[in-house]
């Protein structure tokens, strides 16, 4: 059987009905008055307000389109406009433009309003912050990571090779929460070592994460951080607590196995494979309490299959805390760190992110801070989507991942109409996200 396609002229439908939330979401912030405000060099009285200039980009991005070209089809489209409530969408080249221009005026500071705005939209809806329990405390995780961003192919500023052997940028993230809500970023250059400027970076995301929260923090970072500086701003900061990976750079692993045969407690997995964990404590100059180091030294003289090794094979963890929880404990709650890769890869694949829009480097730097904000957007809207047994697909999962809000929850199709000075979505007989669909919106709108 042929299938005829044809268009009608007076029916009005969108695919994308779920903007409305994203619309709805900055309304609870100053963002769009606080960049209307903004002094951007060359654009004292632009057409296009900065405000409506952002907010289409944002637009843009929950939808997982990155690139500027793409916000061509929506400067028709008066249900992009109406859900976004912009006056007018802005073209391809204004919104490069007006991004390259905001990025190079020094005063107009974009990023940190934009981080700013983010974390008190967290906090204004009162989004869900799941913590950890550590012993007797709850702490909120607050995880740092450097995740490199695979620009090769191209001649775009700042790109250079990274640790991870590819051309692109070596971007740093803060993530706050199990639900992995975004604090801070900065985009580095590929051959940035992860820990320059790492004492600042850290000291700003606690400010932030302050900003949507009073709980204890536990700053958790990989072994690319250890520094005396980070264990610093961590003991300089009340209510904030850390496991960081220690860096083992030249000690041996036979001296860490001397010091847990004298000092850990011995638990033999298997046959052929024991290990050990403990703690030591030692006086260190700068600081007014001893430093604590939870270790886990796992020895095996016999494989998996049973093969009895030639030499044994020594592996070795340590972890700077200031956790007094039991060790495997700490050890436990730094694994969990793990799940932060998950977060880059939702903002690099999801968001389509990864191979940032523009050539100059401040520009890119100004577009990932404006990710940010889209990711929490979306993530804000995820968790909202949890509150409730509503949702068509399978339930008891912890967090919503970003693709599964823009395919099920941005990108529904509903027809538009319009009565009474009010705009109404139809939506259609089988759409078994429209319940979930209007809860989340109803609760943010």
């Amino acid at each position: 059987m042929r299938i005829q396609f044809t268009q009608s002229k007076e029916i009005l439908l969108t695919t994308h009905a779920g903007l409305a939330t994203v619309g709805a979401l900055p309304s609870h912030t100053r963002l769009p008055q606080r960049l209307n405000r903004s002094t951007v060099k060359g654009m004292e009285n632009p057409i296009h307000s900065h405000g409506d200039v952002m907010t289409s980009y944002l637009g843009l991005l929950c939808q997982g389109k990155s690139d500027f070209d793409h916000i061509e089809p929506f400067r028709k489209d008066p249900v992009f406009q109406t859900c976004l409530g912009v006056r007018k969408v802005p073209s391809s080249p204004t919104l490069r433009q007006r991004l390259d221009a905001a990025a190079q005026t020094m005063n107009a500071n974009w990023n940190e309003i934009l981080l700013q705005e983010s974390a008190d939209l967290i906090r204004n809806v009162k989004a869900p912050v799941t913590g950890l329990t550590a012993g007797e405390h709850t702490v909120i995780p607050l995880d740092i990571d450097v995740s490199p961003f695979d620009n090769s192919g191209t001649k775009k500023e700042g790109v250079s090779l990274t640790y991870k052997g590819t051309f692109g940028y070596a971007p740093i993230f803060a993530y706050l929460g199990q639900e992995g809500y975004s604090v801070n970023v900065q985009l580095r250059e590929g051959s940035t070592h992860s820990q320059k400027d790492g004492a600042d970076f850290l000291r700003e995301s606690i400010q932030y994460a302050r900003r949507i929260t009073k709980e204890r923090l536990l700053v958790r970072m990989d072994s690319a951080h250890d520094s005396l500086e980070n264990l610093q701003v961590c003991h300089a900061e009340p209510e904030v607590d850390y496991i960081i990976k220690v860096n083992l750079r030249n000690t041996s692993k036979e001296s860490w196995l001397r010091i847990a045969e004298d000092k850990g407690m011995a638990c033999e997995q298997r046959p052929g494979k024991t290990e050990y964990m403990g703690v030591i404590a030692f006086p260190e100059k700068g600081f007014d309490q001893a430093l604590r180091q939870v270790f886990q030294v796992i020895v095996r003289t016999i494989d998996r299959e049973g093969q009895m090794l030639l030499f044994p094979e020594i592996e070795v963890n340590v972890y700077w805390t200031s956790l007094t929880c039991s060790p495997w404990r700490v050890i436990e709650l730094y694994r969990d760190h793990g799940t932060s890769e998950q977060f880059h890869s939702e903002l690099k694949t999801d968001l389509d992110l990864e191979r940032l829009p523009a050539g100059k480097f401040d520009t890119n730097d100004l577009v990932l801070h404006a990710g940010v904000f889209a990711y929490n957007l979306l993530r804000i809207m995820g968790q909202e989507s949890l509150r409730q047994d509503d949702a068509p697909i399978r339930g008891g999962v912890q967090r919503r991942r970003i693709r599964t809000v823009i395919q099920n929850i941005v990108y529904i199709a509903a027809r538009v109409s319009r009565h009474a000075r009010q705009t109404i979505f139809n939506f259609g007989r089988y759409s078994p996200w429209f319940q979930t669909v209007r809860r989340v919106y109803q609760a943010f709108a």
